[in-house]
Formats: C-alpha cells, structure tokens, sequence
C-alpha cells in the first residue's frame, strides 16, 4: 500500500471503458448504473492495494472500523462519478441536479477580466465544471492534466468532447512550458484549474495535518501561484447521490505573497489553511475520496526544499494532475 499512486496499473482497459461508454449511450444513465457493480466486485476481489487504502481512509474520516459494505460504497461512489464524467463531458447535462454555491467568488474577479487559478482536489468530480460554461457563455477554462496518466480514459474522454481535449494543458510537460501556459492563459483572463492534493514522484511537497495525521501536499501549486500573482479560488464538486452533486467555490486568496526570508513557514501556513477546508468537505462527503492509496505515507526525500525557486521548477516538471 506504500506504493507510490503514479505506479498502480489503470483499472480495466480500452475495452472496458469503450463498452461501459457504448451502454451510457445506447441505454442511459440508468442502465449504464447497473455496470457499476461488476467494477465494484473486481475491486473488491482484485484490487487489494485500493482496496486497503480504502478501508485505512475511511477509518479515519468515519472514525470507526469500516466494514466491506463501506469499500463497496466508496469505490462505487468513485465509479459513478466516472460514469458521470461521460455524460459531463459530452455536454448531456440534463440528468443531473447539480448545485452551485460561492459563485460570486469567481465572479468577482471574471467580471473584470481577470484569470485565476482554481484548486481543486480528488475529492468528488471536478468535471462538474462544466456547469459553469451554461451559466456563463464564453467562459475560458483550461485544465492542468497528464494526459500519461489513465491514458485509456483520458482517450475515451477526448472523443466525447474534441474542444474540451483542446483546452487541456498536459502537465506532461516541462516546468517552463507548463508555468508558459499557465501565465499566458491567466493573462487572457481565463480559469485555469489544477488539481493540488497528489504529490508527484519526485516533486517537493509540505507535511501538513489532515484527518488526524501528517501528509504531504505538493508545494508547487502554491508557489506558481506566488509567483504569477493571481488570485486562487477553490472549488468542491461533491457527489451526494443519484443526480444530485454540490458544487462549492470558496474564495482562498486574492493573490498569494511568499516572502523570501520567510517562505518555509508562509508556504506551510497556506498548505494547512487549505488542508483544513479540504478536511472539512471530505468530512461532509466522506465516499468522495478518490485517492485509492496510501496518502498518509511520508517518504524521507519529500521535505520541503529549502530553494524555493528550484522548487518551482523541479515540482513543475513533476506536475501530474491526473484525475
């Protein structure tokens, strides 16, 4: 279970995700549920390393001793959300009854123009995004992701939605050419979303409290940010069941400032203010935790980098926002 996440195999295959997206089409969202629960049962028996990771999770944020019909949900929760993510991506948004809260904190700053970044996490779906471009036509948003990472689904995914693929900025990049993207985006007044709780192999990150232990979040996001001078916004796409998801935006700063002299302590500060409200919504959606590894793991070579600006660089490079 110690095992780094980039080195789990992608569950199922070309084929798999290709039949499951064959019956999403031809017979509905609700037909398409029933194929939910033969993925449950190969996770369950197959899959031994999520399987544990689950069962860990859950016994910190239930605060009890979960049981094999806790798993099952989790990993189902995670499966309907895929699921889901066909029927986002292709723009089929009338079967579900998706929520919207904090809006006015994107606003703010859209309505003058202005491009920020938007934190999210493996915490429920983050294609509940796609909500926004009804509600607010012309809307530009980009999306950080190592199209390496799943890259059976990733390809799924793109044949759904050509110009959402598009849009995609591949953390598979080098350092430079993602902060390009990500500054030459924000500069055009656009959203650019990443997801900032997964540490990549290699990448510099800062052990923070989370469900009652330390775990190390990646510290290059943060430092970007920092760097670029742009207001960070973060966002919450909860799965509550059926059709019915949450999506929360919360305002997190209108520009986040690193001091030199001061930048361990700044940067630890600013990792657990966020951890703290990703704690809080893991809390009221405990089954939308889709990090089926050990996250509370600390290996020995992940401790904050005292050069800074090397960090940047080096945690870039490393980026991989896989969903």
């Amino acid at each position: 279970m110690s095992a780094h996440w980039k080195q789990r195999p992608e569950g199922g295959g070309r084929f798999a995700f290709r039949l499951i997206a064959f019956v999403a089409r031809r017979g509905g969202r609700v037909l398409a549920r029933l194929t939910l629960y033969p993925i449950v049962a190969y996770f369950l028996a197959v899959r031994g390393p999520e399987r544990r990771a689950s069962r860990a999770y859950l016994r910190r944020v239930l605060d009890r001793r979960p049981g094999l019909l806790d798993i099952a949900r989790h990993i189902h929760t995670f499966a309907a959300t895929i699921l889901d993510r066909l029927y986002l991506l292709g723009g089929r948004m009338q079967p579900f009854d998706i929520r919207v809260s904090g809006l006015e904190a994107l606003e703010r700053h859209l309505d003058r123009g202005q491009g920020l970044l938007l934190f999210g996490s493996h915490l429920g779906s983050f294609e509940a995004l796609r909500v926004l471009s009804r509600q607010r036509p012309g809307l530009k948003l980009r999306v950080l992701l190592d199209r390496g990472h799943n890259p059976a689904l990733t390809e799924l995914l793109d044949t759904l939605d050509p110009q959402i693929a598009s849009t995609v900025i591949d953390a598979g990049q080098d350092g430079p050419s993602i902060v390009l993207a990500i500054k030459q985006a924000t500069d055009e007044g656009a959203i650019v979303a990443l997801l900032v709780d997964r540490v990549g192999p290699g990448e510099p990150s800062v052990a923070v409290s989370f469900l009652g232990a330390s775990a190390a979040f990646p510290s290059a996001p943060w430092l970007i940010a920092a760097a670029l001078k742009v207001p960070v916004v973060l966002a919450f796409g909860l799965y509550r069941g059926g059709p019915r998801y949450d999506l929360i935006f919360e305002a997190f700063s209108d520009g986040v400032a690193i001091e030199r002299p001061n930048r361990p302590a700044i940067l630890a500060a600013l990792i657990q203010r966020y951890a703290e409200r990703l704690q809080l919504h893991t809390r009221s959606a405990p089954y939308n935790w889709f990090n089926f590894y050990d996250f509370w793991h600390a290996d020995d070579d992940q401790a904050l980098p005292v050069d800074a600006d090397a960090a940047v660089r080096r945690g870039v490079a490393a980026r991989r926002s896989g969903y």
